[in-house]
């Protein structure tokens, strides 16, 4: 008999042997004919086989370009990213120069549509301090309570359980959503920083040290600060964690998590239900996951051969994919996009930071490693492959390294992203507020054959 014992489920044998059995006959119900797909030109995954997606919306807040029009043809072409219209490579080369911090001011870009001046921007940080707090006793009445080493799963129960606290939690005024995305924007770093160290502490026997936010800090700066014992970064670390957010903050309404808050949002639910809806999404190892399963490939990697030799490094990339290595799935994580087919652009800026931490850092041996694999990997899988578009190295590829320099748990990898990623959500939910009108709900062709009713005694 079923029965919870010390936060466990147990089943005995003879109840897995009946779930077994019934998960056999869902498996074979759920099967669908591909022949299907074709029949009636479903689109698996909403997408073309070169990766064009299936038109669902409109949106102004970002555009992915991948692809140009030449004679009637669509030809691939070095990926571009857009922000409200601006050129993401010219805003971050626009806060390098300054010297600023940008993930703010992304945020705001996001939110309004425009950039902010000094004035304006200087105010936008100081209202987002002012939501660097938590409620009362929220820390100790949530964080930690049954923390988890699962941090999406935590973070997701942090922002359920705003719903209480919120005095209008169902109001879906535009004032009043902006207020509730404001503070999550705020909260996000804290969430995930505070229930990474309750779980460290009551799961891996570790100390527990919390630190406040500092409203004068950047949001980079913050989850560096509050996640060190000591408080301390060097300004290159802070400004490759700031990079990571503004790459990280939107990619486009078609993208899982931004379509699923669009889709959850259209239904008329609160913003605390809709944010968790995209979390679980991003949660997913083909989303927000991904990095993880890099930095897993590359400890494989190291385990079974001799890095330092390209001719092992390329036999071990023909091995994963012919899926006879690491987790046997055919792919080379980190390698490849859904719409990028040169480059993705957000990799190619990352890739100039990761360079100059991991000089810092003293890795340019594990930087190089990383660079082979990414000169090697798309010839390899144009040999091996039939393959639609071109393959290029996309963001997660170098985001778990710099992640790992910057001596941030794996369990906070994924968190991370969703950091960067609630600045997107929160302008695609306005936008759906705004342009509401019908509730999001595409057809599904049903292939099932028609069936007479089988009374219970004929029944086989």
């Amino acid at each position: 008999m079923a029965n919870m014992e010390r936060g466990e489920f147990f089943l005995s044998k003879d109840e897995w042997v009946k779930i077994g059995g019934l998960t056999r006959q869902c498996v074979d119900a759920c099967r669908i004919d591909p022949k299907y797909y074709t029949q009636y030109d479903v689109k698996k995954g909403l997408r073309d086989l070169d990766g064009k997606g299936v038109l669902a919306g409109l949106t102004e807040i970002s555009e992915i370009k991948s692809m140009d029009v030449v004679d009637g043809k669509r030809v691939p072409i070095d990926g571009e990213l857009y922000y409200r219209g601006y050129d993401v490579n010219g805003l971050i080369r626009g806060f390098l120069k300054d010297k600023r911090f940008g993930f703010e001011e992304t945020v705001y870009l996001l939110l309004t549509g425009d950039l902010p001046n000094a004035r304006e921007l200087r105010s936008f940080r100081k209202l987002l301090g002012e939501f660097y707090t938590l409620p009362k006793n929220f820390v100790r009445d949530v964080i930690m309570k049954s923390p988890s080493l699962d941090m999406m799963n935590s973070l997701m129960r942090c922002v359920l359980n705003l719903f209480p606290y919120d005095p209008n939690p169902n109001d879906t005024s535009p004032e009043n959503v902006m207020r509730q995305c404001l503070q999550l924007i705020a909260e996000f770093p804290i969430f995930s920083v505070y229930s990474y160290a309750a779980a460290n502490f009551y799961k891996n026997n570790d100390s527990l040290v919390i630190h406040r936010p500092q409203t004068e800090l950047s949001m980079a700066e913050n989850i560096l600060y509050m996640l060190r014992q000591d408080c301390k970064y060097t300004e290159l670390e802070a400004r490759v964690l700031d990079m990571a957010l503004v790459l990280h903050a939107e990619h486009g309404g078609g993208n899982n998590s931004s379509f699923t808050t669009h889709v959850v949002t259209s239904s008329g639910t609160d913003t605390y239900s809709a944010i968790a809806a995209a979390l679980a999404s991003l949660k997913g190892p083909r989303h927000g996951g991904a990095n993880l399963r890099v930095m897993q490939m590359f400890a494989d990697m190291k385990q079974h051969i001799d890095t330092r030799d390209e001719k092992q490094v390329a036999g071990y990339l023909e091995a994963l994919v012919d899926g006879k290595a690491f987790d046997g799935a055919g792919l080379i994580y980190g390698l490849g996009h859904a719409v990028y087919s040169i480059s993705d652009p957000r990799a190619k800026i990352f890739k100039e930071f990761v360079a100059k931490l991991a000089d810092e850092k003293g890795m340019g041996e594990e930087y190089a490693l990383y660079a082979k694999v990414e000169a090697l990997a798309p010839e390899i899988i144009a040999k091996k492959r039939k393959i639609y578009k071109g393959v290029s190295a996309n963001v997660d590829f170098y985001s778990g390294f710099a992640y790992t320099m910057l001596n941030i748990p794996v369990e906070l990898f994924t968190p991370i992203f969703a950091i960067a990623r609630i600045a997107g959500w929160s302008a695609h939910r306005m936008e759906e507020l705004v342009n509401a009108g019908k509730i999001i709900r595409p057809a599904y062709e049903s292939v099932a054959a028609r069936r007479e009713y089988v009374p219970m005694k004929e029944r086989k």
